[in-house]
């Protein structure tokens, strides 16, 4: 059986000398995404990983802000989500027709939010389409 330090090297941790790890974005993401799975706490996940409960719960926070895209969720039940789109001027909110382009309503400096919940993820409104669709897919259908 491998060690913890040998299972997270095959992941891409750098392990240091020291004992400070450098963790891949990509690895944080799983490891944030794992405690966002029902019964699991932040303190079970991060002692699986030999990390502080702290330490998760920055990357967690990270995830929040935008500032680190955790996986899709790999669930095969189809799911669709509303998209709605406003002038930012407190106005009737009109939803997004699939296969349409939709212009931007706010100057380009203005932020895109994503509800999620009792969750916003804020994006500057300068975001690439491409980025924003692939934030979306990575929250993907959430209960």
């Amino acid at each position: 059986m491998a060690t913890t330090g040998e299972f997270l090297r095959y992941y891409g941790v750098e392990m240091r000398g020291n004992g400070q790890r450098r963790w891949p974005d990509e690895v944080k993401a799983l490891v944030v995404a794992e405690t966002l799975k029902p019964g699991v706490t932040v303190n079970a996940v991060a002692a699986r990983y030999g990390l502080r409960a702290n330490h998760l719960s920055e990357w967690r926070r990270r995830a929040r802000d935008g500032r680190l895209v955790l996986p899709a969720v790999e669930d095969d039940s189809f799911c669709f989500a509303p998209v709605m789109v406003s002038d930012g001027g407190g106005g009737a909110h009109v939803p997004a027709v699939a296969g349409q382009p939709v212009k931007p309503a706010a100057p380009p400096s203005a932020s895109i939010e994503i509800a999620i919940g009792q969750v916003t993820i804020r994006l500057h409104g300068e975001t690439r389409s491409d980025r924003i669709a692939e934030i979306v897919r990575a929250i993907g259908a959430r209960p």
